[in-house]
């Protein structure tokens, strides 16, 4: 509970010979996954399905727990949601497409874009801690085990000097994924806000590395990584906070890294692939209605609708329903009826996504990270 957040950068160098080769293996399959991605015809459909999948495990890691159903659903609706935490995910998942759109238009990730990211994940309008009090305890035991800066002074300092050290690079020679490493742990210490921190931390990990040019689309999704080791995740958040033990969890996040890459490169692979069978089956079959629209409305979202159909293609009412409707009798998108609104299923991707991102239900004992 003593332990004093570093200025950064660090005083030491935490490029151990470990470090090291880890932060080759990482690079290399992020470099890997950044080609894949830049070989899909229209790389930005992945943004919507890769992001709200992990706008679901990182809402998971608080548990905020939302089925693969409910959460798809929810991309269907503007304002209505199959439950509270399926709205929650669709925030999250917005405030990732937001944060990235203010990375790539002026290539820094500041504390007013760490803010923003941070009200859209909660919907409010507040900012950084006003008010002391807040502390980290056990879920277990409710013992508390860590107290960040109780101070707004204090925190704006640290997060004043966190910016600096994510966008001045002329301060530090370090790899970019191990800095991201350090400002993941640096962020969470500082606990800048009341609540939603953890969702936050994870969304600038993201943004980091596309900031880096690292990746050019936000698709690297470390929350799976972090639910499947959650245990180790919070126990050596605390280890470097109790015994400064930075090697280990540079290690932790690298491996997170080259980890999630491969994943990714394997889902990302997988809708290339079925992208190309629809592509042939539609073109062969059903060539009056083919366009590349049609096809990212397919794979944009596993659930379409008439209007979504309507408004990405351009046409009428009755065309977009006759061209559903043929895809239907295709076999290439299944119908359901939700209330008075029909829904069409790419079951094929859905199968795809949920296969791809299923994750054993293991909660540990942990900290809590209120947030």
């Amino acid at each position: 509970m003593s332990y004093k957040i570093p200025e950064l950068p660090l005083s030491f160098d935490v490029e151990t010979k470990a470090v090291l080769k880890q932060t080759i293996e990482a690079n290399r399959r992020l470099a890997e996954l950044k080609g894949v991605v830049k070989s899909m015809p229209n790389a930005s459909i992945l943004i919507n399905t890769l992001a709200l999948q992990e706008a679901k495990d990182s809402s998971a890691i608080e548990s905020i727990i939302t089925t693969h159903d409910e959460l798809y659903k929810a991309e269907l609706f503007i304002h209505q949601f199959a439950s509270a935490g399926a709205k929650e995910v669709q925030t999250y998942a917005d405030a990732l497409k937001r944060g990235f759109e203010m990375v790539s238009k002026k290539h820094l990730l500041t504390n007013n874009a760490i803010i923003e990211i941070f009200r859209n994940v909660k919907q409010n309008d507040s900012g950084f801690r006003v008010t002391p009090g807040t502390t980290l305890k056990n879920e277990r035991t409710q013992e508390i085990v860590y107290e960040p800066p109780q101070s707004i002074d204090l925190i704006q300092n640290y997060m004043s000097n966190l910016e600096k050290f994510i966008n001045d690079e002329s301060i530090s020679d370090l790899d970019p994924l191990v800095k991201m490493a350090i400002i993941h742990h640096q962020f969470e210490s500082i606990h800048p806000f009341s609540d939603g921190n953890g969702r936050t931390g994870r969304i600038i990990n993201i943004l980091y590395l596309v900031q880096q040019g690292l990746l050019d689309l936000p698709v690297l999704y470390l929350s799976r990584y972090v639910i499947k080791n959650k245990g180790k995740y919070y126990e050596l958040l605390q280890k470097v906070r109790d015994e400064h033990a930075w090697e280990e969890w540079i290690l932790f996040m690298l491996k997170g890294v080259e980890l999630t890459a491969i994943e990714t490169i394997n889902l990302v692979e997988g809708v290339k692939k079925l992208m190309a069978q629809f592509k042939k089956d539609i073109r062969d079959n059903l060539s009056k209605i083919y366009s590349q629209d049609l096809l990212n409305n397919l794979f944009r979202h596993p659930y379409t609708r008439i209007e979504f159909v309507m408004k990405e293609l351009s046409i009428s009412r009755p065309t977009a329903s006759s061209y559903l409707k043929q895809l239907e009798a295709r076999g290439l998108v299944v119908k359901l009826k939700l209330g008075r609104e029909n829904f069409y299923l790419n079951e094929k991707l859905f199968n795809l996504l949920i296969n791809a991102f299923h994750l054993e239900s293991e909660f540990v004992d942990s900290i809590d990270s209120n947030g």
